[in-house]
C-alpha cells in the first residue's frame, strides 16, 4: 500500500508545477514556440525547483515573495519575477486550477501571523523582527 506524502510535499510539488507552467508560457511567448523551454528558461526552472525542494522553511513554507529568507540569488530572483509578471495574468486562462491554488496559497500565508511561521518572532516582543533559522543554507 503506497504511503501518502505529507501535505507540504504535495504543496511544494504543486508549486514546482506552477512555476514550470509559468516558465513554459513565458518561454513560448518570448523565445518562440518549442516543445521544451530554451536553455536559459530550463536553467531558471531547474534553479527554482531546487530552491523549492530545499526550502529552509519546510514544513510550513510560505510563498517565496512573503518569505523572510531570500534564498534566490539576486539575478535569478529578478528573472523569476519577470516570468511571473508576464505569465501570472495568463495562468487563469491556460491553467486555471493551478492559478487558483497559487492565489489561495498566497492568501493563506499572508493571513498567518508571523509567530505561526517557524523561526520567526514578532517585532517588539523580544525579537529583532524575523529571526531566521537557515544555517547552512547559502545562496548558490
Amino acid at each position: 500500500m503506497p504511503t501518502a506524502s505529507p501535505p507540504t510535499a504535495a504543496r511544494v510539488d504543486r508549486e514546482i508545477r506552477t512555476v514550470a507552467a509559468m516558465v513554459a508560457i513565458f518561454c513560448r511567448s518570448r523565445h518562440g514556440p518549442r516543445a521544451v523551454p530554451c536553455p536559459d528558461c530550463a536553467a531558471l526552472l531547474d534553479y527554482a525547483s531546487a530552491r523549492a525542494a530545499r526550502c529552509p522553511r519546510l514544513p510550513r513554507k510560505p510563498p517565496c515573495r512573503d518569505c523572510p529568507t531570500h534564498c534566490y540569488r539576486r539575478d535569478m530572483r529578478e528573472r523569476i519575477r519577470e516570468v511571473m509578471r508576464f505569465a501570472g495574468p495568463r495562468m487563469a486562462l491556460r491553467h486555471p486550477w493551478l492559478a487558483l491554488l497559487h492565489a489561495l496559497d498566497g492568501r493563506s500565508a499572508r493571513r498567518r501571523p508571523p509567530s505561526a511561521v517557524p523561526g520567526t518572532t514578532l517585532p517588539g516582543r523580544g525579537g529583532q523582527g524575523a529571526a531566521v533559522e537557515a544555517e547552512g543554507f547559502r545562496n548558490r
